[in-house]
């Protein structure tokens, strides 16, 4: 059985099942569903969710006070900052400021592409100077964030989706693959016990595959500039900012990466195309 859903993560959502019958695959479509949809709430930065504080709630906060947050959330941005680590700095869950001008200056380009403009450099130096990984305090004790930094904001895209995916799979289904707009996570084999196998897509083609990837029990991640971004003076300008240029990574157009954990997976694929 397969669902696709519009409304979550800003992208395409897939989720592959095997079940008994209908009315079962309903119930697991709707338990990740669910699932997804709750780490959807609590990861956004655009919009407050009645009933929760989400990174919007924890944002707006930034220098003013601790915010309690939902557990999730909490280990969200504990692996934010282990990532941090692990990464040298590439993937940083506190580099909202920056990712928050060129989110703008994408939106206003798409819209009006013969105004379409580049965020200010000066703006960008501002902000950069507001990314202080160690102004996110956590405390796990009380389950509380505090931004130190007012200036501070928090950005989860690097990992949220494949923390998400991780942990939208731990419902009992023994057979799933759920797709997150490029962030695949295989839960067992297939039906029949053979692999599941995902096509790596070509960045210069989107109809041709570059090859395929046999999964079991692991998920697939890919970051590349070929899909979310804008056009200024004929040149393309996409959403995968280098931390050192505070541009658009020009490295490489996409990384795959493979392994069992979805949120390093995704981590690890920025941070790669960052280098």
């Amino acid at each position: 059985y397969e669902m696709t859903y519009l409304s979550l993560f800003d992208t395409v959502v897939t989720i592959v099942l095997y079940a008994e019958g209908e009315t079962e695959a309903q119930e697991m479509f709707r338990a990740v569903y669910d699932d997804l949809a709750r780490y959807d709430a609590l990861f956004d930065i655009y919009e407050e969710h009645e009933g929760t504080a989400n990174l919007k709630t924890v944002n707006d906060n930034a220098g003013k006070a601790p915010v309690a947050v939902e557990p999730e959330l909490l280990s969200l941005l504990l692996f934010g900052k282990e990532v941090y680590a692990l990464t040298d700095g590439r993937v940083n869950i506190a580099f909202g400021s920056v990712l928050t001008l060129w989110h703008d200056a994408r939106t206003a380009g798409i819209a009006d592409p013969d105004s379409a403009a580049l965020p200010e450099r000066a703006a960008l130096e501002q902000a950069a100077a507001h990314t202080d990984i160690e102004a996110v305090v956590l405390d796990e004790d009380a389950g509380t964030v505090y931004l130190a930094d007012p200036e501070l904001r928090l950005d989860v895209g690097a990992i949220g989706k494949g923390f998400a995916c991780d942990n939208a799979r731990e419902r009992g289904v023994t057979s799933m693959l759920l797709n997150l707009g490029g962030n695949v996570c295989a839960l067992g084999t297939r039906a029949d016990g053979k692999p599941w196998r995902i096509d790596v897509q070509d960045p210069d083609d989107a109809s041709a595959a570059l090859g395929t990837v046999e999964l079991v029990d692991a998920s697939l991640v890919t970051s590349g500039g070929y899909q979310r971004y804008y056009t200024v003076d004929g040149a393309a300008y996409h959403h995968i900012i280098d931390p050192d240029t505070l541009m658009p990574a020009d490295y490489v157009k996409a990384v795959t990466v493979t392994h069992a954990d979805s949120g390093l997976a995704d981590a690890f694929s920025t941070a790669l195309f960052n280098l």
